[in-house]
């Protein structure tokens, strides 16, 4: 099967971005406490196990250390470097030592090595956009929950970028930006997993930059750099670059250049043992073993 992502790109993107990516991700900060806000869904409820997938410097893995200071707090991301740079205690409790560390695991969401049912809450902030099957990814995230465990997601959605995937389009054949599913498409792959009440939203935003060259370091220094299949593999010519710079023009303001963001947030619950998932056209259901009843013949 042909991928529309290399993934040995992501990591490597993501491994040189480690040192710049907490100093630039404004965007990213804001998005993951947004999310974070849903939270509160859980009312008392304090969790034994939380994932924060697709970390980074596991800003909102620090976060949840601190609003549970006894949970086991795990960090997941493709990009070992990126795990490096996280901290792993923080606040008065640390000084005390009375607050457990932030776990570390250097792993692909597409294969988490947890346990089933071995995970309260499970939350990643803009990670999903760098998957293209979804639904393998939430059946996956579904296998690892508890019955009733919290999902919370986030991921780009295609209007991010349009200017940029536009002015590329112009002066290159070659893609230049990925492809970002849309908020049905985001809502269906979660129903297709099985997940529960799934509430799902869209935002969108624009930022301005003073030109081309500046809106594509910062994508660098994020790790947001291209990383389809399909991309040319040698740096894009000054010739393709001034092209798509000059088509990028047009849509100068007085503000400056705009970059559109969409991003669509997610929150859903793990069904109880049994509920369908679909795969294709079949409809599968998983079952603790241990609920099963076993009767026994007499050998008399």
């Amino acid at each position: 099967m042909s991928r529309i992502f290399d993934p040995t790109q992501i990591r490597r993107a993501f491994s040189r971005a480690s040192a710049t990516y907490a100093a630039t991700a404004a965007l990213q900060r804001e998005i993951g406490e947004q999310l974070m806000e849903s939270l509160e869904y859980l009312d008392d409820r304090v969790p034994g196990v939380v994932l924060d997938v697709g970390s980074g410097p596991a800003h909102a893995a620090l976060a949840m250390r601190q609003r549970w200071p006894k949970s086991r707090i795990v960090a997941v991301d493709l990009a070992l470097p990126m795990l490096q740079q996280a901290k792993v205690r923080s606040g008065w409790r640390d000084r005390l030592g009375l607050q457990k560390p932030i776990e570390r695991v250097c792993a692909d969401l597409r294969a988490l090595p947890f346990a089933d049912n071995s995970v309260d809450v499970l939350f990643s902030n803009l990670c999903l956009q760098w998957v293209e099957d979804l639904p393998a990814a939430f059946a996956g995230f579904r296998r690892v929950l508890k019955p009733d465990g919290l999902l919370l997601v986030s991921t780009f959605g295609p209007q991010t970028l349009i200017e940029l995937r536009e002015s590329f389009g112009v002066a290159d054949a070659q893609p230049h930006v990925s492809p970002f599913a849309s908020i049905a498409e985001f809502g269906d792959a979660l129903m297709r997993a099985g997940f529960r009440n799934p509430v799902v939203d869209r935002d969108v935003a624009v930022h301005w930059h003073p030109d081309m060259a500046a809106l594509m370091r910062e994508q660098r220094a994020i790790g947001a750099t291209n990383a389809l299949s399909a991309r040319r593999r040698a740096l894009t010519g000054r010739a393709r670059f001034k092209a798509a710079a000059g088509h990028y023009e047009q849509f100068r303001t007085e503000r400056g250049l705009p970059a559109s963001w969409e991003w669509i947030t997610a929150m859903a619950w793990s069904p109880k043992h049994g509920a369908p998932i679909r795969e294709g056209d079949e409809e599968l259901a998983r079952f603790d073993a241990s609920a099963i009843p076993v009767r026994r013949r007499s050998t008399d």
